[in-house]
């Protein structure tokens, strides 16, 4: 699997230079269009980690996804997921730290993307960010991802829910669809080399906002998350 993570990760590069370089030409265009052509990018790299890497996913509640712009709350194990999450969604943006656009060629295109990017040592100022510019992308038809447990955790067991993202449900009003997965199994994080697999991808109903406070909501999507990993991780203990 080393030959095999080695010619991926160059296969990744590429991509990233091509698209990320091109993608400086959609910012005249609608959001929707640019989303669209990243979205091309994301499908490329998740194809080629299949096809050069065996890492295969399957994706259940596709059902469960509304019709209009809401928040993901997501599992975080690898890298896997970010590319994933927008061949899954349309018209996503994410929460990520800010120092993740200064990185050359992968920060343009993810700057074009319209991020939610904070400095996750402001605190209070990080929260109200998150709060004020994801109901902008929410109120503009954007969803927002969110990853609760703020960086990759190891795939046997949970990292500590952060309540940015609940703060946002309850201010904005709007639902949250929480999504568990098990791609740490395929793709640890650290770890250079990849394993062979299929990555399973759980959606769950929408979890309704309004009239809820942080802590039910941050409590309730946590819950089914949770729920369901022990059913689709075999490396997975609940703590």
């Amino acid at each position: 699997m080393l030959i095999r993570s080695v010619i991926f990760s160059l296969a990744m590069i590429l991509l990233t230079v091509l698209f990320a370089t091109t993608s400086v030409l959609f910012r005249p265009f609608p959001f929707i269009v640019t989303s669209l052509y990243l979205r091309v990018y994301a499908y490329l790299v998740i194809n080629s980690l299949r096809f050069i890497c065996g890492i295969h996913y399957d994706v259940q509640g596709i059902e469960n996804i509304p019709k209009s712009a809401f928040i993901i709350f997501s599992k975080h194990q690898s890298t896997w997921e970010p590319y994933a999450l927008q061949t899954i969604f349309s018209k996503v943006c994410y929460v990520v730290k800010r120092e993740l656009l200064f990185i050359p060629f992968f920060g343009w295109g993810l700057a074009a993307m319209r991020p939610i990017a904070i400095n996750r040592g402001s605190g209070k100022q990080a929260v109200d960010q998150i709060i004020e510019k994801g109901t902008q992308r929410l109120k503009s038809g954007i969803s927002v991802v969110i990853f609760p447990e703020g960086t990759r955790t190891a795939a046997n067991k949970p990292g500590k829910y952060k309540i940015g993202g609940a703060l946002l449900a309850a201010a904005s009003g709007y639902p949250v669809v929480p999504v568990a997965h098990n791609a740490g199994e395929c793709w640890p994080r650290g770890r250079f080399v990849k394993r062979s697999g299929t990555i399973h991808v759980r959606i769950g109903p929408a979890i309704e906002t309004r009239e809820k406070s942080a802590e039910q909501i941050q409590s309730e999507a946590k819950s089914w998350i949770e729920s369901q990993m022990p059913l689709i991780s075999r490396a997975y203990e609940n703590a």
